[in-house]
């Protein structure tokens, strides 16, 4: 029975683990989050704020979050503009955006 229980828990965790995957979403970032301006068309401009990840770009990227460890976190297309991830945990995680790796700490 208590075999049973365990299983029907760990069932449960993986399920709510599941639904639980953070998703990207378009905001209108004030201005003081990201601390420099380019010019440049093709930069990526990535900030940490708020237990969140915020990235502006200027076109579509694809974008993957991993923890330290080198689970994946999330992973999304991107189109041009200005995205939030609002991450559940503190730590730091690896963000592969296109071609570019950054490592960012929350």
């Amino acid at each position: 029975m208590r075999q049973l229980f365990v299983i029907l828990l760990i069932a449960f965790a993986a399920m709510l683990a599941i639904g639980a995957t953070p998703r990207w979403e378009t905001v209108d970032a004030p201005g003081r989050i990201f601390t420099e301006q380019r010019l440049d068309p093709e930069w990526i401009d990535v900030a940490v704020r708020d237990n969140a990840i915020y990235i502006v770009s200027q076109k579509q990227v694809n974008v993957k979050v991993f923890t330290i460890l080198g689970q994946l976190v999330s992973q999304e297309t991107l189109p041009a503009g200005t995205h939030r991830l609002q991450m559940k945990a503190k730590g730091i995680y690896i963000l592969k955006i296109g071609t570019t790796t950054r490592r960012v700490t929350i």
